[in-house]
């Protein structure tokens, strides 16, 4: 079976670890045997590349194609207007993307079908080129494609349009299958299929020299994800006041970190508090290892693979009680959720964790119930019915 892989949410050489969990899925899916893909992952338009125009030069410095693990990828440009640019997002994203799937059947790939990841813009984009090309499209809603892009009026009627007309509709957790019913999409038409998580790469380690390494002394939380409101860091960072003994790493990079730092230092926690900045895959195992709890205060969250990957080192979590989360913090082995989303409820989450014990060796076997094997077993079967249909 030929596929399409169709997403703005794919790394590149600039940004390797932007949307990683869509080449992890699509990797483990190749390695089957039973499907190659083409990566078709747009990027906006910049003109120049020079890294003071922030995210926008970066945008400028993909290339053009790039090999990434044995998978072709091609980076073709769309514009992006500032402003009014979301109601207009999809056409201008197909738009810009159509001559690249053109040249893929040319050059031999006749695609038999579009994986799209996302729904707003690429997965109502991927819908509009399925119908160009006469192929069918399946749609993995993520997170707050579903969650939050559908409180604007225009890209609620797109979203419910490209549901309404995909051949089908993945979704990574129950939770957004439930909402995408509320939204009127035919739940006998969408199917929850889990991340998984590589037990290879995260495993437990010997955690003294590691700890040592970094120089950790003492209970040790971590946070990680981009900093941003929505990740709720400055929760867990106001927990500290409450939490004595407990001092705090932070994984990520993002427009939050000013105010995160003056944070700390108002509560009088600065020396607590160190921010690792942007952590790549590799090294997240010797944090996650490190770390005697992950913490995710998020305001939302599709399926979150940061709890999934500390969990396969061994390390619990205390995570906020949103969306596909309590999916995945489903035991004891496995964490806490919080009662309330708040410092005092992240302070109360760690404490209650605490004192029933830890054992790093059951959150590990617990992890290893989400591998990647029933996510493709799920996608093969599925876009084969796709194609006998």
């Amino acid at each position: 079976m030929k596929i399409v892989t169709f997403t703005t949410l794919f790394p590149n050489q600039v940004r390797p670890s932007h949307g990683i969990f869509v080449e992890t899925r699509l990797r483990h899916l190749v390695a089957s045997g039973a499907v190659s893909s083409r990566v078709v992952a747009p990027v906006p338009w910049f003109p120049f590349r020079h890294q003071r125009f922030g995210r926008y030069g970066d945008f400028a410095r993909v290339p053009a194609t790039e090999n990434r693990h044995g998978l072709d990828v091609v980076h073709p440009r769309y514009p992006v207007v500032p402003k009014v640019g979301m109601n207009l997002a999809p056409a201008m994203l197909a738009q810009g993307a159509r001559g690249a799937l053109a040249r893929l059947i040319d050059e031999g790939h006749d695609f038999d079908l579009i994986d799209a990841h996302y729904f707003y813009p690429d997965g109502v984009a991927a819908v509009q080129l399925g119908r160009y090309f006469n192929k069918p499209v399946v749609i993995t809603a993520r997170g707050s494609d579903i969650s939050l892009i559908p409180r604007h009026p225009v890209p609620r009627r797109l979203i419910q349009w490209a549901a309404a007309n995909a051949a089908h509709v993945i979704t990574v957790c129950d939770a957004l299958k439930t909402e995408l019913g509320v939204l009127g999409a035919d739940p006998a038409r969408i199917t929850p299929l889990r991340n998984g998580v590589d037990l290879e790469h995260f495993r437990p380690a010997d955690r003294e020299p590691i700890r040592a390494r970094l120089a950790l002394e003492g209970f040790t939380l971590l946070s990680v994800g981009h900093l941003v409101p929505l990740k709720g860091h400055d929760l867990v960072v106001g927990a500290l006041p409450l939490l004595p003994d407990a001092t705090l790493m932070i994984a990520g990079d993002g427009p939050e970190r000013p105010r995160l730092e003056s944070l700390a230092r108002e509560l009088g926690v600065e020396q607590r508090v160190r921010f690792l900045g942007v952590v790549s895959q590799p090294e997240l195992a010797d944090y996650y290892n490190a770390a005697d709890v992950l913490v995710l205060a998020s305001s939302r969250e599709g399926w979150a693979n940061v709890l999934l990957e500390a969990m396969a080192c061994g390390t619990p979590v205390v995570a906020s009680r949103v969306w596909g989360t309590p999916e995945v913090v489903a035991s004891d082995a496995a964490g806490i959720l919080m009662e309330e989303r708040s410092a005092r409820g992240v302070a109360d989450g760690v404490r209650l964790l605490r004192a029933g014990g830890i054992d790093r060796a059951a959150t590990r076997r617990y992890a290893e119930g989400f591998s990647w094997e029933a996510t493709t077993d799920g996608q093969l079967r599925l876009f084969s019915r796709i194609m006998q249909r």
